[in-house]
This record gives C-alpha cells, sequence and structure tokens, in this order.
C-alpha cells in the first residue's frame, strides 16, 4: 500500500436494548439510581416492564454502563442541544449617526424580530471624520433605539463613550 494514509471515519451508534452483546452491564436507572453491576438480561427485562430502553452510555473495561431511559426522548434533546449551539446569540446592527428615516425604521423592526426569537441585539453607532464632532446627536440616536426597543427587550449595557448599546430579550 503505497505511502497513502488510510483515514477510517468511525461512527459510533449507542447500542439499544438486544444490540447489547456484554453479559454484564453496570447499570443506572430511570431515576439516575446507580444499580451497580447486574446482567444484561435482567436490565433488559427492567427497561420493558418501565416501557422504556437500556442504552449503552459509554463502554467500561470490564462492563458498559447502561442507562434506563426513553431513546426517542433522548434524540430530540440532543438534536435540541445541537440546533441551540449552532445559531449565533449575538447578532450586531451598525448605524450612523445620518441614518434616514425608513433604514432606521428597517434596523428597529429587524431588531425586534431578532429579540422576539431570543436573540441579543447590539447597536454601534460608527462616527467618522467630521462626525467626531457630533457626538451628542449620536447619542441621541443610541437612547432613541433604546427607547424603541423597551417594549420588547431591556437594556444590558449603554455606553455613551463608546457609541454602544446591547439589548437582550425581556
Amino acid at each position: 500500500m503505497n505511502n497513502w494514509e488510510k483515514t477510517i471515519i468511525v461512527i459510533q451508534k449507542q447500542l439499544i436494548n438486544s444490540q447489547i452483546k456484554s453479559p454484564q452491564v453496570f447499570l443506572i436507572d430511570h431515576e439516575n439510581n446507580n444499580r451497580g453491576l447486574t446482567d444484561t438480561y435482567e436490565a433488559l427485562q427492567l427497561a420493558e416492564s418501565l416501557e422504556l430502553d437500556l442504552i449503552v452510555v459509554s463502554e467500561g473495561k470490564d462492563a458498559p454502563v447502561a442507562k434506563i431511559i426513553n431513546y426517542g426522548k433522548l434524540q430530540y434533546q440532543k438534536k435540541k442541544r445541537q440546533g441551540q449551539s449552532a445559531r449565533p446569540t449575538v447578532k450586531e446592527v451598525r448605524l450612523r449617526p445620518n441614518v434616514g428615516v425608513a433604514d432606521y425604521k428597517l434596523r428597529i423592526e429587524q431588531a425586534v424580530g431578532w429579540l422576539s426569537k431570543g436573540d441579543s441585539v447590539k447597536f454601534a453607532i460608527r462616527l467618522r471624520g467630521r462626525e467626531h464632532q457630533y457626538r451628542e446627536q449620536a447619542g441621541e440616536l443610541l437612547e432613541r433605539v433604546v427607547n424603541d426597543l423597551g417594549q420588547v427587550g431591556k437594556v444590558q449595557s449603554l455606553d455613551k463613550r463608546s457609541l454602544t448599546a446591547q439589548v437582550i430579550p425581556a
């Protein structure tokens, strides 16, 4: 085999019920009580009597650790956790001090949508060149943003020096 490396991808599925071939397992029951080393057959009987599944949580040296839980519910929770971690939680909106009325309304509507979904929104006002002479107007714009979003969110931080405001869902 030449100097090519072969990469083997192992997808490990969780063993459920009759797929468990080990004669004994360390059992954790449906109430999270440690039952100790138990015969796999007895653990399966207990799981079936509770109308739940016996799932291998981790492979141990001596015997695998198995837990009695609802497999469908476990998969749903995993998928839900995976979906939550994938999406960003802070959205940033950058404005200029002389923003138009239509643009301002659009940004506020977007922020209301994000806040209703549970994301937090960070507003930043950028100043360029001669705009630095009118910092007070930029501060007033920031106050107006905070007031307009007062219904759907609450202010986590408001920094007039750096002209930023972070709003979190109410």
